[in-house]
């Protein structure tokens, strides 16, 4: 069944918030070619334009598939950028570290830097193969790309193989004061990141919602989405990982992964985002890249 098309409203009232008080978000789907339902999600939402952003795994089993797919015009509107993944599918299976390794590896800078370097560019170089074009972003796959010595290498990368203000990089600032996973995640590396990119000239998105500990159903969900989109402030960041049923068996998360695409691709999201007074747009809109300073984006 076909997803319909969001529509945004003129309506002044803002539930939450002054009148007027319209913010713009950018919705980011993360693991693009994970799996072949994570694929067919990912290109539904954005067709419809539920989201704005798909963030790729270009070590993972389904990515060249995707990646055709998107050549194709699977996703024209969409903003599509690097999701790069050192503990998963990285491109180099020696340096796949499971996250907590990683991180404590990270912070006792015990990290091999050469290593990463070769890694980062290879996957940079993967996307840019089967795309033809650059990343419109560069983000982390569980948020990796913040971590100290991963972070300077990824930034000196960016620039030193794009002009500035072509792309931005995901920040991680916590978007739920009260919520100790996003406190956690911020905590991982948000402000090196962000000390960085203000350094190189990157811009960033605000800051990070959509966070939480993939469980619940639909109606779960729904609440959640609802409570980020009235929470939310312009120029934010709303990551999902919406998915269809993959091959074999889904564990537990998968379940929540595939309630995100119900709710999101279903008929109550657009009275959710008119509710919030909050219209969907692509990061690189909002930003303005071409003129956008990264104080301004954060």
């Amino acid at each position: 069944m076909p997803i319909q098309q969001t529509q945004q409203t003129n309506n002044p009232r803002h539930v939450g918030g002054p009148p007027g008080s319209w913010r713009r978000i950018s919705i980011c789907l993360d693991d693009f070619g994970h799996h072949s339902g994570v694929n067919q999600a990912a290109l539904a939402l954005a067709r419809a334009g539920r989201v704005q952003a798909l963030s790729a795994m270009v070590g993972a089993p389904a990515w060249g598939a995707g990646a055709q797919a998107l050549r194709e015009g699977g996703a024209d509107e969409a903003e599509v950028g690097l999701h790069l993944d050192l503990t998963e599918h990285p491109l180099h299976p020696a340096l796949r570290l499971p996250l907590p390794q990683l991180v404590a590896r990270a912070y006792l800078g015990q990290l091999d830097a050469a290593a990463l370097r070769a890694e980062i560019r290879a996957q940079l170089d993967a996307f840019e193969h089967h795309l033809g074009r650059p990343p419109a972003y560069v983000d982390g796959h569980q948020h990796v790309h913040q971590l100290p010595v991963v972070r300077g290498l990824l930034v000196d990368e960016v620039v030193r193989r794009y002009p500035v203000g072509t792309l931005w990089l995901r920040a991680t600032h916590a978007g739920m004061r009260r919520d100790v996973k996003s406190q956690v995640i911020a905590a991982l590396g948000a402000r090196g990141l962000a000390a960085l990119a203000h350094r190189a000239g990157l811009p960033q998105n605000g800051r990070l919602l959509g966070v939480y500990g993939f469980t619940g159903g639909p109606e779960q969900y729904r609440e959640r989405l609802a409570h980020w989109l009235q929470v939310a402030r312009d120029g934010d960041l709303l990551m999902c990982h919406a998915r269809l049923a993959g091959p074999g068996t889904a564990p537990p998360f998968e379940q929540a992964m595939q309630a995100e695409f119900a709710v999101l691709s279903g008929p109550q999201a657009p009275t959710l985002l008119a509710q919030a007074h909050v219209r969907l747009r692509p990061m690189r809109e909002i930003l303005s890249l071409a003129g956008s300073t990264p104080s301004q984006a954060r």
